[in-house]
Formats: structure tokens, sequence, C-alpha cells
């Protein structure tokens, strides 16, 4: 049964408001109320049924505006317990067709004996007149042809924010703008390319973030179905390994070229890798570590690195590579050149925006696929401590005018030490990952 809108006054004014630490504050004609719960859902039914009291209490529905991770959203609320979404910007109506009277003297009347008939010729793009079409441009036209099957967008109702919560109690709203783009990103990183891409993740500085930001891609991109490894790229020691899951061994990419006539013939089967990477149990990515040998002396250089590069491309669809400090290095001009996609990091402190800025300016000058591979990175801001919102901003500005894309990331205590797990993250900080993932996804 349908609420009578005609019914809400413009009193109580209502809000709703759901943070994402599962807290949230109602505000009914400005004094506030607190609340909370274990998760975000019982919060948002904590708060609906005080709105449905509310309504209960002046006898008629109630408009709430409510904002969450999912955006903004006005729901008219009846006592009985009954919600609907308010369109707060409808679709405009159509126009009326305007209905002329019709005089019956001016219909022509049709003639006793009907003339002869003279046949004309039509004209058509594809058709000269007074002869058939040919036969090449027939085929073309229809090998052009689009299709006649309709193709409409069909959307599942809603699972997050409000209106998720809502369709748990049997309603069936449409998802937000927020969630129909976060579905439109999980639907890029789902994307299955053919062949191998490799995205090359760099900044020249230390302490720029690169380690974290190729393990949250690649957790992105491994939570949605794509065979990904993390490569710690580096000369001697990276850290890869140490912000990772440790598997039941200790190889690393010295093994994997020790072994790679092995892993490379044509007998090796797919499973053959895991004895020389790391699996990330709960975010569906490998490892391949560096060498953490401390009494070891061995430098990847540029022919070992081409060797683990043909490896992995056998075994992965998506290879993810941390990268050192050092852009003169062999190791790291070679990974330039397997790269498909640039990711440059960086932190909103000076000198590792000004080491991203180096980082790009050296590729542009490099040669003419680097000067591309520049021009088409995705630069990630990721915030170091919390409140740094208009500076994430203004950092973000600097980037735009030389690259396809910048992403901010903001502060999350889960970030700052020890194993990087996504499923530690608050749910805005997954978001902004999800949205740095796509916009990679989107340049392979």
């Amino acid at each position: 049964m349908a609420i009578d809108k005609s019914l809400v006054q413009p009193l109580p004014v209502i809000s709703a408001i759901i943070n994402s630490d599962d807290t949230g504050v109602l505000t009914i004609d400005s004094t506030e109320e607190a609340h909370t719960g274990e998760t975000a859902d019982a919060l948002r039914q904590s708060l609906m049924a005080r709105v449905f009291a509310e309504a209960a209490t002046h006898g008629r529905p109630v408009r709430v505006s409510t904002m969450d991770e999912t955006g903004l959203s006005t729901l008219i609320c009846s006592p009985s317990g009954e919600v609907e979404i308010e369109d707060d910007s409808p679709a405009p109506a159509a126009p009326a067709l305007k209905i002329l009277p019709l005089d019956v003297q001016d219909i022509p009347k049709a003639p006793a004996t009907p003339p002869s008939m003279t046949r004309v010729p039509v004209s058509t793009p594809d058709v000269v007149q007074g002869s058939a079409p040919e036969a090449g441009s027939s085929r073309r036209a229809l090998r052009e042809a689009g299709s006649f099957l309709a193709t409409p967008a069909a959307h599942e109702p809603a699972s997050q924010g409000f209106r998720g919560a809502l369709n748990n109690l049997g309603l069936s709203l449409a998802p937000s703008a927020g969630e129909l783009s976060e579905r439109e990103d999980i639907a890029l990183v789902s994307k299955h390319f053919a062949g191998t891409r490799v995205v090359a993740v760099v900044n020249q500085k230390g302490g720029s973030n690169k380690t974290p930001t190729v393990a949250n891609l690649a957790a992105v991109f491994g939570r949605n179905g794509a065979s990904v490894v993390g490569w710690d790229n580096n000369p001697t020691t990276g850290t890869l390994g140490w912000r990772t899951e440790k598997g039941d061994h200790s190889r690393s990419a010295l093994d994997v070229i020790a072994t790679a006539d092995a892993l490379l013939s044509p007998t090796a089967q797919s499973a053959d890798i895991n004895a020389y990477v790391h699996h990330q149990s709960t975010d569906k990515y490998d490892v391949l570590r560096s060498d953490s040998d401390v009494a070891g002396t061995h430098e990847v250089n540029a022919e070992e690195v081409d060797v683990l590069h043909r490896v992995l491309t056998k075994y992965y669809r998506l290879i993810l590579m941390d990268s050192g400090n050092n852009h003169r290095s062999a190791e790291w001009n070679r990974m330039i050149d397997h790269a498909d996609q640039l990711v440059v990091p960086t932190t909103n402190e000076e000198d590792r925006v000004e080491a991203a800025l180096l980082t790009l300016q050296g590729l542009d000058l490099r040669c003419e696929r680097s000067a591309a591979l520049a021009a088409n990175a995705v630069v990630v801001v990721s915030e170091r401590q919390s409140g740094e919102g208009r500076l994430s901003s203004a950092t973000a500005d600097k980037f735009r005018p030389y690259v396809r894309a910048v992403k901010i990331v903001p502060f999350d205590p889960a970030l700052k030490s020890g194993q990087i797990r996504y499923g530690a993250l608050q749910s805005r900080t997954q978001r902004a990952w999800l949205a740095a993932a796509a916009a990679v996804a989107s340049g392979l």
C-alpha cells in the first residue's frame, strides 16, 4: 500500500547520519540523539524504529533525510512501518500532446476511379534509384548492424545503507547512486583481460606508501576474481614480505630464478608456482618476496627481471610490481620496460610529493613509451594521519594536469604497521582502494 505523501508536513525536521564506526546521530527538530549498534545494520534498524515511533506520535507519515557511506537519501516513513524512497530529482514529464479539432470536410476524399499506377523509385543511402543495392555494401551494412535485442539496465535491489537495511525487512528499494558507482567499479576490477597485465608501482622516494599500495590493489583485484601476484622487485631486501602473510616456506625471487627452466617447461603445472610464492589467505593473491638473506650479496639484474617476468606471466593474469627507490638501477628500468600501467603513490609530505613529480618527469624524458606510461599513470595520495582532507585535495590537484587519474585514500590506523589485511580497513578506506583499483583497471 502506497504512503499518502500529501499527509507529510514540514515539521518535524528529521535527519539521520550513519558514521563509519557504527555510531549515528538522529536529529529531530534540532534535538540530537546519539545511537550505537553492534553492526551498521543494527544501528540503522535502531534509528528507523525511533523514526517510526516519531511518526506514530504525530499520527501521519514523516520525512527523513539520511546520510551514510552510500550517499544521501530521503525517506517517507509511516506510523505503521511502511517506507518509501522520495526521489529528489524526478525525470521531466513528457510533453502533453496537443489535440486539435478536425473538420470532416478537411479530410481528402478518395477518387472514385484510382489514377494509373506510377512506379516511383525510393532513394536510400545504399540504393541507387532504379537499381538493386550492391552486394558488397549490403553485406557491409549487415555486418555493422547492431542487435535487435533490447538490453535495458537491470539493477539488483540495494544491499547497502538505509535502503539495504530496509530491503532486509522485505522491501525492494533501488540502489543509491553511491552503491551503483561502487558496483561499476567492481565490474571494472573483475574484468578478465586477454593476456597478462603488469602494473608497476613507483616513486623514487622511500616511505611514499608503495608497499601498502601494492598490497591493497592486489587485494581488491584478488577478492574480485583475478589471478594476482604481488612481486617485490627490489634488488635486495624489500618490505612487501614484511607487510604480508608468510607461507610455510622461505623461498623468494632468487629461488624462482634458480628453477626457472623447470617452471617454464611444457610439463610444468599451474600449482608448481605455489612452492615459491606466499598466498594471502583472505585477500586471495600471492606474493613473490625479494631475497631477505642478511648475509646475501646477490642483486637482481635486468636479465633476471626478464626471467621472473616470463615465469609469472605463465602463471598469473595480473602482476603488481613493488619497486625500490633507485630509478637508475637496472632492475628498476627493466620493470618499466615490462609495465602496461604505472601507479605513482605518495603521501602528503612535501618530499614524497616532489619525488612523485620527479618520477613522472624522469619517465617522460626517458623514452616515448615511458612518457606514454607517465601520461596514463594513476597517482594515489594516501593520508599519513587523520584530518588531512583539505591537504590531500590540494596535493591531488597538483597532479591532475599531468596524469590520467588521481585518487585519495583516507588515513586508516590499520595501515600504519603490521600485516596489511583489506578486511581490517574501515569501510571508507576499502571504498577508496576500490576506486583506485578501478582507475588502474580502466587503463589496462
